[in-house]
């Protein structure tokens, strides 16, 4: 079993933005001088609920200052994305951090409507794009004279430069927040990121998971790469007693909470109605 920690830093303030950022890269230092395995980095724009937005250029950061730890990205979201930049930039990111780079990927969430307008993409474009996304980031780390004739992108080039260190390429898992999403990536063999918190959850997905593969006939090197390679997101923290746990782990989560959701309220256009669950507490 491996343990990461998950960097998701908020700024309250556009004038805090360059101290949290600072404190951002040394919580990554620290969480390899820690013994974590891996960080993982998120991509949200214009609220400051994501301080550094960009995950791809912020691991680049990471990788410099650091020597052992995994440099995940969870998620970059597609919907925003030009894949054969993102494609330039994760093959960098890949050789820069000596092969430590794991791609997640997922369509953008769509509760953040005003992330969606900021890049010019509707919210319901979000999967559409996504899906080619990733078959056109796929090829284009692995295929020499690219040919791709897409629903939005149209492409043609000789070779990715640099190539990945990694290969044939860097790892690539995508967000499932559902049992759908999850049954689609086990029928590929697809490893994923889940995020769960309730207890014994977390078995009962991946159990569905190897029912899948094996119903797919996929073979147990596929099975054993899907589990071994699969992560699960779930809130911990640490105090002297429970109740001290409680109060200090609730009160910051509040207000994260609190932040990303007057973000929604005053940046969503007015007349935009979810029609959507829940987001996850």
């Amino acid at each position: 079993m491996k343990f990461g920690t998950f960097i998701l830093q908020v700024s309250p303030s556009p004038d805090l933005d360059t101290l949290i950022i600072d404190n951002t890269l040394n919580e990554a230092m620290l969480a390899e001088t820690l013994g974590f395995d891996a960080i993982w980095l998120t991509e949200h724009y214009f609220a400051g609920d994501t301080v550094y937005a960009d995950p791809v250029v912020f691991g680049a950061a990471v990788a410099a200052v650091t020597n052992r730890i995994t440099i995940g990205l969870a998620v970059v979201q597609m919907a925003f994305h030009h894949p054969v930049k993102l494609a330039a930039q994760t093959a960098l990111l890949d050789n820069l951090s000596h092969g430590r780079l794991i791609v997640g990927t997922g369509r953008g969430s769509a509760y953040n409507a005003y992330e969606y307008m900021g890049f010019g993409v509707t919210v319901g474009e979000g999967r559409e794009r996504m899906m080619e996304a990733e078959e056109l980031l796929l090829r284009s780390w692995t295929e020499e004279n690219l040919d791709f004739d897409g629903e939005y992108w149209k492409v043609k080039f000789p070779l990715m430069r640099p190539v990945t260190y990694q290969k044939p390429h860097p790892p690539l898992i995508r967000a499932c927040l559902g049992i759908d999403s999850l049954s689609e990536m086990a029928k590929l063999g697809r490893p994923v990121l889940m995020g769960i918190e309730k207890p014994g959850e977390y078995r009962s997905r991946l159990n569905l998971a190897r029912d899948i593969m094996l119903d797919e006939s996929l073979g147990e090197t596929i099975i054993e790469h899907f589990m071994e390679n699969t992560w699960v997101r779930k809130s911990v923290y640490v105090a002297e007693t429970r109740h001290q746990a409680e109060q200090e782990a609730i009160e910051a989560f509040q207000l994260e909470r609190k932040h990303i959701s007057d973000a929604r309220k005053k940046f969503n256009p007015q007349d935009y109605h979810e029609d959507l669950p829940l987001p996850p507490a």
